[in-house]
């Protein structure tokens, strides 16, 4: 077996072992050190597998411990796996590079290394949801990120973020329960946990017609449950609240990541357990289509009703979301593909906005209302450029990453008649009402503050400019260079 193989466990482990260290350490500066070490760690292993396993397009199954299944467990690696692995190590080193100062003046000293125990804990779990090949290690981890995730809502101490703490929670136990549920009914009528058994099973069952009524509500059961944890609407409403009032490298990786891995792990069962035949069959690819089209235009009127930067972003994410879920509920392995290219568009765009947002507002005194932040680019120009950017991006002007999604997109419903026409219709309707927020936003951030309206002039954090920059090439790169991108995603959907 080829070293390279360990690197999934290893990324993984080293992620779960800076937790367990974390504690020993002399203060949260450390800390921070470790977390921005076990996802650099994480980012190199990956990015070694992606060049790899990628050229060549390889998959491969490794074995927990070397012992085979039911007393060992799986991880499953492809081209697709890598390259989402990599973008999720890229995205919360940059997070926590990008709100480091943030993290030390809103999370209290004696509180800060229990905050970057969770932030390691998100990163393990977000990778150990992008690699597993076992259903219930699955669930462990589903809830693992669930509790790390509430705890970096709450860390910022104010009763704001308590109230949202709780509606995030009891979302998110709601979401965990019905998928728990699931996976105990799954079980019960397969006997298997690995996926390559599971899907053996469920073809059978298919086959011959045994369990279809349970199999239809272990499937519905677990959408469901994904579905609530990942904001889709109509789900949505714990989103804006946690989002918009946690500290920024919390908004930052929730938005851009926890919500993410399950949609993830959504997508790697109806390939490797149901089978995407299976998933289109029970018209379930209909309800989660539906479900996508309303999340586009809601979370966009959301946003355009907001005059609070952050909740702005956040009630954005739901819109942005909503496009993944489209291209899922389409149903087709081009679908699912653009819904995959959207997810490492939103998640190297949405932190980089978030980031710059709270840069902006800190020489206004932390006010994060959008009229008071006039002409607040001009006091952090990376900051108002970096804004820019990410909201050019998300309304979908060409060359930028938005523009390539949304143009994925609308290639993948031209099979489709029915669902075409009714794609074109709101991506056009969403990309409209995207503008109708982003810019004028961008427009106040950059106009001439009237006299008393003027801040401070912030110095540029280095942390924040490397994280701005490398965001901002980031954004560049899918929106001009992504035919690499897109190769490696289609070859790891068919192999998955």
């Amino acid at each position: 077996m080829p070293f390279v193989y360990n690197f999934p466990f290893f990324s993984i482990f080293i992620c779960m072992i800076s937790g367990i260290v974390t504690p020993l350490l002399k203060n949260g500066r450390w800390a921070y050190r470790l977390s921005l070490f076990a996802s650099g760690a994480g980012l190199l292993l990956s990015g070694v597998l992606l060049g790899r396993i990628g050229p060549a397009n390889e998959s491969f199954s490794f074995m927990m411990g070397h012992f085979p299944a039911p007393w060992g467990n799986e991880l499953s690696v492809g081209p697709l796996e890598a390259v989402l692995a990599t973008a999720v190590c890229l995205v919360m080193m940059m997070a926590l590079l990008g709100g480091s100062r943030d993290i030390f003046e809103d999370v209290l000293p004696e509180k800060q290394k229990l905050y970057f125990i969770m932030m390691d804990e998100i990163l393990a779990a977000l990778l150990a949801l992008t690699y597993t090949n076992d259903i219930f290690t699955a669930y462990v981890f589903i809830e693992i990120s669930t509790i790390a995730a509430c705890a970096i809502v709450m860390a910022k101490d104010a009763s704001a973020t308590l109230v949202a703490t709780m509606r995030y929670l009891i979302m998110s136990l709601l979401g965990s329960g019905l998928v728990l549920i699931g996976i105990v009914l799954l079980y019960c009528i397969t006997g298997h946990l690995l996926f390559p058994s599971l899907q053996q099973r469920v073809l059978e069952l298919v086959a011959t017609g045994q369990y279809t009524i349970p199999l239809t509500v272990v499937v519905g059961l677990i959408v469901l449950g994904l579905g609530i944890k990942s904001a889709m609407f109509p789900f949505h409403l714990w989103l804006p609240p946690a989002h918009g009032s946690a500290t920024t490298a919390s908004s930052s990786v929730l938005s851009g990541l926890v919500v993410k891995g399950y949609i993830i792990l959504m997508i790697r069962l109806f390939y490797k357990v149901f089978t995407i035949e299976v998933i289109r069959e029970l018209r379930i690819t209909n309800m989660i289509f539906l479900f996508g089209l309303a999340g586009m235009i809601i979370g966009s009127i959301g946003a355009m009703k907001e005059g609070h930067i952050k909740r702005m972003l956040a009630y954005s994410s739901v819109a942005q979301l909503g496009y993944v879920f489209m291209g899922i509920g389409l149903g087709t392995d081009i679908g699912i593909m653009a819904a995959c290219f959207q997810i490492l568009v939103h998640a190297c765009t949405k932190p980089m906005l978030f980031s710059c947002a709270s840069a902006l507002s800190a020489g206004r005194h932390h006010n994060k209302k959008l009229h008071a932040l006039r002409g607040a680019a001009y006091e952090n120009k990376l900051a108002g450029i970096g804004f820019t950017v990410g909201a050019l991006s998300m309304i979908g002007i060409p060359l930028f990453a938005g523009f390539a999604a949304k143009v994925f997109f609308a290639s993948a419903t031209m099979a489709q008649p029915v669902k075409m026409w009714m794609t074109l219709l709101t991506l056009a309707l969403s990309t409209v009402l995207n503008a109708l927020y982003y810019i004028p936003a961008v427009t106040v951030l950059w106009s001439r503050p009237a006299e008393g309206e003027t801040g401070e002039k912030q110095p540029v954090h280095p942390a924040f400019a490397v994280s701005t920059v490398v965001f901002i090439a980031a954004v560049f790169f899918l929106g001009i260079c992504y035919e690499p991108v897109v190769t490696l995603i289609q070859n790891g959907l068919a192999l998955l």
